[in-house]
């Protein structure tokens, strides 16, 4: 089985795309996985989409987690809950109620009437959510108190001085029992809190913990001082750390298993005043997708960044501050060429995932003289095609990936700037020529992290938005705000983003380079070129939804007049809808498109110089913002459609294929949709039924386009749902009136 859960395929293969059942299928056949878990890591189906398929078929009611009695826990074992992945929730004199995501498990319920003799009832729940509410249940307030009751500790708290024998003494204790459980427990609550990195911090009579969850940090326990010295040397041992040396920095790794899944930690220790303050961050590879489909990006950024991609030789840069994903998007980068006859070799320091067959991970060894410029020196001798640079850190090593780069290897690298215009400055400042950063660079990509807003509580925004802001959201319809529920630990966030500003190469680009330009300008020919701010890119998520205004302002400056040009110059390059009121974003010009594919006749398809409406009734139309999604493969049909449309005043998106459609029609809720039948992946039958099979976007009128005109198809479209249908070739005007047609005939409806 390719499946832990292989029952679920039945019950999900009609609704799931074959090829996304594909790929998480060929993903899955190295190591069993849950298809529950991997649809949802792949933002392929939700929990509760797959609660409500689960139970419509097999007609099972569903948990309500947030009625949970926590007495149940007195007669429910921990280690029954656990191995069998079960929630206790209700438990009366004759009867059990729990939680499971796998109703057929017959040994579970076996078990957990044999250890309560009761009547067991199982309701349906996902598995996130059960691990999240059994961490709540089973954890308990004084859990590690009861942890460490085995250790000799007295009522008086007070400093103690670092001596030998205190050294000495918590080599001992960091070998007792209540303190190898007390690591144990923080490090698997933080694997399943999703926690990126555990902070441990001697404070003035103690140490405090603090998980780092979705980039903010929580406090989650203060450790008594008499524990937390052995605790801290306990973590020192494990990954391979002198505990005698208190004064130095340290870093080490370690690997540990939590429920048979491997976790890497990589271990920091600082001097501090009250102690040594140690942080762990958490490489789960497990719950870490690697692909750019996964990164949150709009579909014209992560174009972008395939577009890079498709250089044979060149230096591509992704930039941002510490925990900004920028390793995650490399990796994800070597995931999509990834391939038999690509030679990828990677130069880490450390090596954080193991990227698997045709790609050589080489780990940097300082001590040995394995250094970034070293091991580059030596990897280019082996004939690479893409050397992947963990971080650029020196002139040295700036010099030879530059010069790599130069001489037909595409180089992959991270740099910490704040921006993308700033990577030249950065590189200038190593000692790098200009006219050769201008030669070799293809693109920068800047980045940040912002925290999504939990779906299951996340409520529309009634306070005004903060006058600064205010401006960039006088045209937003929506805004929302967290509120907090059990799914999302009360936060109201649950998960992150990528948020992006590409700079991508252009003659005029390579010429201010080489001339060594300021950043300034730099930034303003980028932005003619079509790059978008991180304040733009995290502007835009926020108006469709995906985060607050709080959380953009966090994490994002707000964009100076005057910096760069126009203060937030819009790139209309791109063609993407404008959100913001005239003024704030004012229109750079367009830049010239590129010419058509060689092979497409749109004259098949579109006649539109012949019957284009005249100016003045375009024109007259433009007050009516209708929202139109245009679906077609063939791009330059759909911008000459597009570039039609918007003639005529509407306000178009745009989508390649069935999956894509579907995630722009969540994103955006258009008014009116234009669907092509042939379609990548899932096509145009199946989008179609997929829409009118969910209750949010049955009523959304689709226009069906075909070059099928027979009348079986005609019938098969119409029985699906379809409001129209049109055969291609077919007229400009033809397309409007029809749209003006459907939507007249829903308003009267």
């Amino acid at each position: 089985m390719a499946f832990l859960d292989e029952w679920l395929v039945p019950t999900l293969e009609i609704t799931v795309p074959e090829e996304a059942m594909a790929a998480i299928r060929e993903a899955a056949e190295a190591t069993p996985t849950s298809l529950w878990e991997q649809l949802v890591q792949r933002r392929v189906m939700t929990d509760d989409e797959i609660l409500a398929a689960i139970s419509a078929r097999f007609r099972l009611p569903l948990a309500d987690l947030t009625t949970m009695d926590l007495k149940v826990r007195e007669s429910v074992p921990e280690g029954v809950a656990r191995k069998h992945h079960v929630l206790p929730l209700r438990i009366t004199d004759s009867t059990l109620d729990a939680a499971t995501a796998n109703p057929f498990d017959i040994d579970a319920e076996k078990m957990l009437a044999f250890a309560t003799g009761r009547e067991v009832r199982l309701l349906l729940s996902s598995p996130g959510r059960i691990r999240d509410r059994l961490e709540e249940l089973y954890r308990g307030e004084n859990l590690v108190s009861k942890l460490l009751g085995g250790l000799e500790t007295g009522a008086d708290v007070q400093q103690i001085e670092d001596t030998e024998e205190d050294i000495s003494a918590s080599a001992d204790e960091a070998a007792q029992k209540p303190i190898i459980r007390l690591v144990d427990m923080m490090l698997a609550d933080g694997v399943t809190s999703r926690a990126s990195d555990i902070h441990v911090e001697p404070i003035e009579g103690g140490v405090t913990v603090r998980y780092r969850i979705d980039g903010v940090l929580r406090q989650v326990m203060t450790v008594p001082r008499a524990a937390g010295v052995p605790l801290i040397s306990r973590i020192k041992i494990m990954s391979g750390l002198d505990i005698a040396d208190r004064l130095r920095p340290q870093d080490g790794r370690a690997r540990i298993a939590i429920n048979n899944d491997k976790v890497d930690l990589r271990v920091s220790t600082l001097p501090a005043t009250y102690g040594e303050k140690v942080v762990i961050r958490i490489l789960n590879q497990k719950s870490t997708v690697l692909s750019l489909e996964t990164l949150g990006l709009f579909v014209e950024e992560r174009l972008q960044i395939e577009r890079l991609l498709g250089y044979k030789e060149g230096i591509i840069l992704v930039t941002g501050p510490t925990g900004s994903g920028k390793t995650t998007t490399l990796y994800s980068a070597l995931r999509m060429i990834q391939s038999e006859g690509v030679n990828i070799v990677t130069i880490e320091d450390p090596v954080e995932y193991r990227l698997g067959k045709h790609i050589v991970q080489v780990q940097i060894n300082d001590k040995a003289g394995l250094t970034f410029s070293t091991a580059l020196r030596s990897i280019l001798r082996q004939d690479p095609d893409v050397v992947l640079v963990g971080e650029i850190r020196d002139g040295e090593t700036a010099q030879i990936a530059v010069q790599a780069s130069l001489t037909g290897h595409l180089v992959l690298s991270t740099l910490h700037t704040n921006d993308a215009p700033n990577s030249v400055t950065r590189l200038v400042d190593m000692g790098m020529q200009a006219y050769k950063i201008g030669a070799a660079l293809r693109g920068v990509i800047a980045q940040r992290l912002m925290r999504r807003l939990c779906l299951s509580c996340r409520v529309v925004q009634r306070e005004p938005v903060p006058e600064r802001v205010t401006q960039y959201f006088t045209n937003a319809k929506t805004l929302y705000q967290p509120k907090g529920c059990p799914d999302c630990a009360m936060t109201g966030y649950r998960g992150r983003f990528s948020i992006v500003e590409i700079l991508t190469m252009s003659p005029e680009l390579e010429r201010l380079i080489g001339q060594g330009a300021t950043v300034d300008l730099i930034a303003t020919a980028a932005r003619q070129n079509g790059m978008l701010s991180l304040f733009e890119s995290g502007l835009r998520h926020v108006i469709e939804g995906d985060s607050s205004v709080d959380e953009l302002l966090r994490v994002t400056d707000i964009p100076l007049e005057g910096r760069y040009g126009a203060a937030g110059a819009r790139p209309a390059a791109l063609g993407i809808p404008s959100l913001y009121p005239t003024g704030v974003f004012p229109t750079v010009p367009q830049t010239q498109s590129a010419p058509a594919a060689p092979g497409v006749d749109l004259t098949t398809a579109f006649e539109l110089l012949e019957d284009a409406p005249p100016a003045e009734e375009s024109a007259a139309e433009q007050s009516r913002g209708v929202s139109v999604l245009l679906v077609d493969d063939e791009d330059q049909l759909r911008r000459v459609m597009k570039d039609l449309l918007e003639r005529d005043g509407y306000l178009v998106h745009e989508a390649r294929d069935g999956v894509q459609a579907l995630d722009q029609v969540d994103r955006v809720a258009p008014d009116i949709i234009v669907l092509d039948l042939n379609l990548p992946g899932l096509d145009g039958y199946g989008v179609l039924a997929k829409l009118r099979s969910r209750p949010t976007t049955q009523d959304i009128p689709v226009i069906v386009l075909t070059a099928k005109g027979d009348e079986d198809n005609e019938v098969r479209v119409f029985e699906l749902g379809a409001d129209d249908f049109l055969t291609k070739p077919f007229r400009a005007r033809a397309l409007s009136a029809r749209l003006d047609a459907v939507l007249s005939r829903r308003r009267a409806g």
